[in-house]
């Protein structure tokens, strides 16, 4: 096994482009318990983790751009929490301390699990995702970035560099569910965000599909019926809504839940998330 450690974004994606198919590490918290129980077997790594451009963020108020290496330990607390609540909340839940020391935004968005807790919300935001190789650069929107469980668009060569997310101006938040109340995957997943200035509601599902999964009708009621100035939403509407929600999951049987509990779970969510964001009723 060779073992690569670039210091330089440059370097990185030149190491990746003579060989297309290393194996890419950041913190190493879902790479590393994939070599060690044997799922998955690397002839190349290429460690990224002393990259510094991609340990980065900048805001103008408007987006927000955060670096691939951007840890969630940092994404949890302010300035980013401030401009990503949905986000620092979602980072709350990943792993330990010590997984959110280590574990990157990139390595998350990466290993494209649609169990990740980060990436409910970067759908729920519309992010769009920055990608670089040797030869050129793109910019892929989330929606169109995961193709299905752990299969994303990302090319041979090409890195995940960092992803932009909007700085809106409205309620958001995530909430799961799983086995237990800490250090767990997610067995259903929601995150709701709200823009006062748009009057729009945006609802992503985890855990219940082969993809992170929006839900377009209950966000379009929501938005239709919601006062947002005065935080108010009927309990006929909400409930609708989340009736919405456990129509669009495409949940499956698997050994940390049922698919009718998954159904059921995202409903309660999408519920309480909503009376969340408009707690007046």
């Amino acid at each position: 096994m060779s073992v690569l450690v670039p210091t330089s974004l440059d370097a990185a994606l030149q190491a990746m482009a003579n060989a297309p198919d290393a194996t890419v590490l950041a913190g190493g918290t879902d790479v590393m318990v994939e070599l060690n129980s044997g799922h998955r077997r690397a002839q190349h790594v290429i460690v990224v983790n002393r990259v510094p451009e991609l340990c980065t963020w900048q805001c103008d108020g408007v987006s927000l751009r955060i670096g691939a290496g951007i840890r969630y330990a940092e994404i949890e607390r302010d300035p980013i929490a401030g401009w990503a609540p949905a986000l620092a909340e979602a980072a709350r839940t990943v792993g330990s301390p010590q997984i959110r020391h280590a574990a990157t935004i990139g390595g998350n968005i990466g290993t494209c699990s649609p169990a990740g807790d980060g990436l409910p919300v970067l759908s729920a935001l519309d992010a769009v995702v920055h990608l670089a190789s040797s030869a050129s650069t793109r910019n892929v929107a989330f929606a169109d970035f995961m193709l299905g469980p752990k299969r994303t668009a990302l090319l041979p060569g090409e890195l995940v560099v960092a992803v932009t997310v909007p700085v809106l101006h409205g309620w958001q938040g995530y909430a799961k569910v799983g086995v237990r109340n800490a250090m767990v995957i997610a067995t259903a997943s929601v995150a709701v965000v709200t823009d006062v200035p748009t009057s729009s509601v945006r609802i992503a599902l985890g855990s219940v599909g082969p993809v992170i999964l929006r839900c377009p009708e209950a966000e379009a009621l929501a938005a239709a019926h919601a006062n947002f100035h005065d935080g108010r939403l009927g309990d006929d509407v909400l409930h609708r809504c989340s009736e919405l929600a456990m129509q669009a999951a495409r949940p499956i049987d698997d050994h940390r839940s049922t698919a009718i509990y998954r159904r059921h779970a995202v409903g309660v969510l999408v519920g309480r998330l909503l009376r969340r964001a408009f707690p007046n009723g």
